[in-house]
């Protein structure tokens, strides 16, 4: 296994480890081990390209890791009743998220494997940036106000559900012709 798949795997690794601490109430633990787990997603990526290390198991395994890291980040801040997180949100996200790997899986039927977009890597980044304010967001001292952090917090999650559906529906009109009803 080389040095990107295993970044990949140890991302998979650290799901389990964040959502304990962000449960438990390790707010910067919690935060610390996301970030650390969103860096290998880019940290991957990059060497992967840069030592000729693409592979079919890093084409499909990375987008699946960021799935479940998202996933379970998501489902936690429902469970926590974090601001602007609730179950239509994670709904949109896990179900856009069944979609795409859908096509993917019809695409590795047919000996095709479908890399990850620009604007499906928008739609990540965005993914990330959100979950992290909303963990920032629970720790930013309430003493102060109606937090202007909590209006940034409200535009990335608002940021991430309208790039969540566009690259969604980006994928689903770029591979139409997997789609067939035979």
């Amino acid at each position: 296994m080389n040095t990107p798949n295993k970044l990949t795997f140890i991302r998979v690794l650290l799901v389990p480890v964040f959502m304990w601490a962000f449960l438990r109430g390790f707010d910067i633990a919690a935060i610390v081990i996301f970030a650390v787990a969103a860096l290998t997603d880019q940290l991957d990526g990059h060497l992967a390209r840069k030592n000729n290390q693409v592979t079919t198991f890093g084409k499909l395994m990375d987008p699946i890791a960021d799935k479940v890291l998202t996933i379970a980040a998501l489902v936690c801040f429902v469970e926590a009743g974090a601001d602007f997180v609730n179950s239509w949100v994670v709904m949109l996200v896990i179900a856009r998220e069944l979609i795409v790997t859908g096509i993917r899986l019809i695409a590795l039927g047919e000996n095709q494997v479908i890399a990850a977009s620009g604007c499906g890597k928008a739609k990540t980044v965005s993914q990330m940036a959100a979950i992290i304010a909303v963990m920032v967001d629970r720790i930013v001292p309430l003493r102060l106000g109606e937090s202007q952090f909590l209006c940034l917090t409200f535009w990335l999650i608002a940021l991430m559900v309208v790039l969540t559906i566009y690259s969604g529906v980006d994928y689903v009109v770029k591979n139409r012709r997997l789609i067939t009803f035979k």
